[in-house]
């Protein structure tokens, strides 16, 4: 009877110490695939590698990406063009417009919930949208329209929302006015042709011989082949152009989308200037994405990647003759 009472007692501390002894091994976080470099350099530095899973701030949103788009300005954070003048820290994860569905919220976060199909355009200081996961700011993100798949819809953030500001918000653009877009067939011509026709003006766009065709079915009034023709010599008295002075009428606008224009040439021929830095704002998502339902703009996606192969993608958008715009699949969409 005593030994079986000492066993007891035994058995109840051990029990006891196990119970309230601390956990030393603790679960690994999870981890996702993405894109990496660990340096600037040529594609061959694009990584396909497995790293931690992002987390969202309060007043962020997790992302389960369906589809990221590449833009040119992909390429140039990877040289470190662009990398170093904002202090890009290595690792780095590319890609600054996603698609996906909410995998989950911030504390903060009111407008979206886990299973909300969204699109975002990520800041300079979010990026990482080559990878399966990703975070975005509430006020960078809107619902994705609804006409359109995840990879079309990935399309659209980044390339649409510069098109809009540069012509809606910094030049103003108004019906009947004449606009002259250069690079009409690019991710972000492509946007501005449909979102000028939009507004009701006049459409002069330019792109190769190849892609003649391309602009009058996006919308352009006057499509002109910048290989055989010189604009200059076919254009005239413009309202609002993205790039060049001389044929902007007087009092007209140049928006400047790659840096600031020179003051003395912007007096002496008498027009207005703009340099405009895109930045995300979820309202012009909103705006571009009931236009896109309505059938008024339609994003144009000439190649899908797979996502290890964002090299290759990155490749081709360097040359700088991709119709419309590149995207990279990252997850097949979900079964509605």
């Amino acid at each position: 009877m005593r030994i079986s009472v000492v066993l007891s007692v035994i058995g109840a501390v051990v029990t006891s110490s196990f119970l309230a002894a601390p956990a030393t091994a603790q679960s690994p976080p999870p981890t996702m695939k993405a894109i990496v470099s660990h340096s600037y350099g040529g594609p061959d530095v694009l990584k396909y590698e497995d790293v931690p899973r992002p987390q969202p701030k309060q007043d962020e949103i997790l992302i389960q990406v369906m589809a990221a788009g590449v833009n040119p300005v992909d390429t140039y954070i990877r040289q470190g063009y662009v990398g170093k003048m904002i202090g890009k820290q290595f690792p780095l994860i590319l890609g600054m417009e996603v698609s996906g569905v909410v995998e989950k919220t911030g504390s903060m976060v009111s407008k979206f919930e886990p299973g909300d199909a969204i699109y975002s355009y990520l800041s300079f200081e979010e990026e990482g949208g080559y990878a399966q996961f990703a975070v975005a700011k509430e006020s960078h993100a809107a619902l994705k329209p609804k006409t359109i798949d995840f990879e079309k819809a990935a399309a659209v953030p980044l390339a649409a929302t510069t098109a809009w500001q540069a012509l809606v918000e910094k030049a103003q653009l108004s019906p009947g006015q004449i606009v002259l877009i250069h690079g009409g067939s690019g991710g972000v011509g492509s946007f501005a042709i449909q979102i000028a026709k939009v507004r009701r003006a006049k459409v002069i766009a330019t792109a190769s011989t190849q892609h003649q065709q391309f602009l009058k079915q996006l919308g352009a009034d006057q499509a002109i082949d910048y290989t055989t023709t010189k604009f200059e010599d076919v254009v005239k008295d413009v309202d609002v152009v993205l790039g060049s002075y001389g044929v902007v009428k007087k009092g007209g606008i140049i928006v400047s989308i790659t840096g600031q224009r020179d003051p003395g040439e912007l007096e002496k021929h008498g027009i207005r200037g703009a340099s405009l830095r895109a930045h995300p704002d979820a309202v012009v998502l909103e705006e571009l994405a009931k236009l896109i339902d309505a059938g008024k703009i339609k994003p144009v996606v000439s190649q899908v990647f797979p996502l290890a192969d964002a090299a290759k993608a990155q490749e081709q958008i360097a040359s700088h003759h991709t119709l419309g715009k590149i995207v990279l699949e990252v997850a097949a969409a979900p079964k509605s």
